[in-house]
């Protein structure tokens, strides 16, 4: 029923623990057995998510408390994956806003809390890890005040509830200086705050798909939320998609308790269901019942920022390492990924061979890069570019709030290093060994300006960005980095050749490595780009030298990931990516 349904999303910044309060929610309430051993973090399900400690793709689960069943959706926190928060945002009736009690609210809490007042949700402020050594949880709740009127929340919204908790531990209070002992004033203040479904169960159905899954038996599931009436298992609805409707039956209804799908003969209106049998339905369709079907309105996502171009591998080693290689393999998963990722787009280029694809930014882009790897794809992608548009006559780029935390000892090399890819500091603060920093800066100055970042503050800075709009171009930026070195034929790379070159750069390869002309196997000293050969070995006499039982001494390699290789190449370089390696390329390849 309706009134026994609460429909919550968890809304935070990266890191701000809100997948390990869903874990205290979930054990709490029951979904686990007291002994039962439960890997951490259950609701980051992918791979990446558990080794980046982000989440990427919005999961829903279910508990019960106290006879009423609370449906939680736990969603990204960067602004990179704002699709999917989008999404959420509208399958729910109130929010649990997740912030950090040392950290206080940073961009991405920005960005999703706007998102949820746009959709007239009442946020319920969740303080978390308030056990952490540090934390200022007083001065975090006046903060978040601030960030509320900033954004214009109007007086019911500012007059938000606010928990205290930990969701390592397992504890909530209302009170800060009375501890809490677990999860069950976190329960009360949902119940209490987060209002019932307003649906009305008698009128036609209408339910709105907002994630897609895929089952080998059931082939295509959507999941979504009844917004009005009721829909049973083996009936017949209308499916209104964006451009025409069909018709087809409900082959199998779920409803979600716990971590499970369980089967069930009925929903209605407020529930959270997923469905099979409509196998053409996309996100932002509508399933709908009635003589005279009505859509509910569709989703829309904040528009792509950056693009870059995927390509077949056409280097020497194509196909050595890659289970899928060609166009069609490449066309088949782009089209899959559109499915379900609402906010990539997919364009097919001039060549047969390559598709030009944009995304939210360089995370967002880099995940799906990332995936496609690991599932066998070999492919090659170019340097990531900022999508611009023309506003009044006027070239437009977007631009990002940038946020920054660092050592005082650091700050003036950062600020210096902004100032030359045409960021503007909005506001500094220091509080005597670290020193905040906020700037808006166009999106194509932070490319390659992360790694930059950690070397200038040694890995103690925190960096944070969203995005802010569309503002006039910036003007000329300039290359960030020296030229490279480029190997110039094909061979296996010895420490020989690397020590003789040492003085030449930095190398990203290691002794033994194979490699093939125009492969770029380091940065050049200077501004231009330098070929080398790092196959060559050392000659063989009869002669005994007098160094010749020393062992070759070499630098350290730098490593090369996906995420440092989409920051560092150049307009005239690949990046070529299979599922065992990353290597930087030039476009065009010299052949010897």
């Amino acid at each position: 029923m309706p009134h026994e349904i609460r429909n919550v999303a968890i809304i935070a910044h990266v890191d701000h623990g809100k997948t390990t309060l869903v874990d205290a929610l979930l054990r709490q309430s029951g979904v686990f057995r007291a002994n039962q051993q439960v890997e951490s973090c259950v609701m980051d399900s992918l791979d990446l998510e558990r080794e980046r400690g982000i989440t990427i793709l919005s999961k829903n689960t279910a508990v019960e408390y106290q006879g009423v069943k609370i449906n939680i959706v736990d969603t990204p926190g960067h602004a990179d994956f704002s699709g999917e928060v989008e999404r959420v945002l509208g399958m729910v009736d109130g929010a649990l806003l997740i912030v950090d009690a040392f950290e206080g609210p940073m961009p991405q809490t920005r960005y999703v809390l706007q998102k949820a007042l746009e959709q007239g949700l009442k946020p319920l402020v969740v303080v978390n890890k308030i056990d952490r050594p540090g934390c200022r949880p007083v001065e975090v709740v006046d903060l978040v005040l601030d960030l509320f009127i900033d954004l214009g929340a109007d007086d019911t919204q500012i007059e938000f509830p606010v928990v205290f908790a930990s969701g390592i531990s397992g504890t909530a209070t209302m009170d800060i200086k009375d501890p809490g002992t677990d999860m069950r004033p976190l329960f009360e203040a949902i119940l209490r705050h987060v209002p019932a479904p307003q649906g009305d169960r008698e009128e036609p159905l209408q339910f709105l798909v907002t994630t897609l899954d895929y089952s080998d038996y059931l082939g295509r599931i959507v999941i979504g939320r009844v917004h009005h009436g009721r829909i049973e298992q083996g009936q017949n609805y209308t499916l209104l998609e964006e451009n025409g409707s069909s018709r087809a039956k409900v082959a199998k209804l779920f409803t979600f308790s716990g971590l499970k799908r369980l089967e069930a003969q009925v929903a209605e209106a407020g529930d959270i269901v997923a469905i099979a049998g409509f196998g053409s339905a996309n996100i932002g369709d509508t399933i709908a019942g009635g003589e005279e079907p009505r859509p509910l309105p569709r989703i829309t996502v904040d528009e792509p920022t950056l693009q870059m171009t995927f390509s077949v591998n056409d280097s020497p080693f194509c196909g050595r390492e890659g289970k899928y290689v060609t166009s069609r393999h490449l066309r088949e998963r782009l089209s899959r990924e559109l499915q379900s990722n609402v906010a990539l787009r997919v364009e097919e280029t001039d060549s047969t061979d390559s598709f030009l694809v944009s995304g939210r930014g360089e995370l967002h882009l880099g995940i799906l890069v990332e995936t496609m790897r690991r599932e066998g794809y070999e492919f090659q992608i170019s340097k990531p570019h900022v999508i611009t548009k023309t506003v009044n006559g006027h070239l437009c780029e977007p631009y990002e709030d940038l946020t920054l935390d660092l050592p005082d000892s650091c700050t003036g090399m950062v600020i210096e290093a902004l100032g030359r890819r045409r960021g503007e500091m909005k506001h500094m603060q220091s509080d005597g060994s670290r020193t905040q920093l906020e700037f808006h800066i166009p999106a194509r100055g932070l490319l390659g300006f992360r790694s930059d970042f950690i070397r200038m503050t040694r890995g103690m800075g925190i960096m944070s960005h969203s995005f802010a709009g569309f503002r006039h171009w910036a003007g000329d930026i300039g290359s960030q980095r020296n030229g490279v070195l480029v190997a110039w034929e094909e061979g296996e790379a010895t420490g020989y050749a690397l020590s003789n070159l040492e003085d030449r750069g930095i190398f990203f390869i290691r002794p033994g490595i194979k490699v093939y002309g125009g492969m770029i196997v380091g940065e050049h000293t200077r501004q231009t780009d330098l070929e080398i050969n790092v196959c060559k070995a050392k000659k063989l006499t009869n002669m005994r030298a007098a160094s010749g039982d020393e062992l070759v001494r070499l630098q350290t390699p730098q490593e090369m990931t996906l995420e440092r290789a989409m920051e560092y190449i150049n307009e005239d370089e690949l990046i070529e990516v299979t599922p065992d390696s990353v290597r930087l390329r030039k476009q065009k390849l010299k052949v010897r």
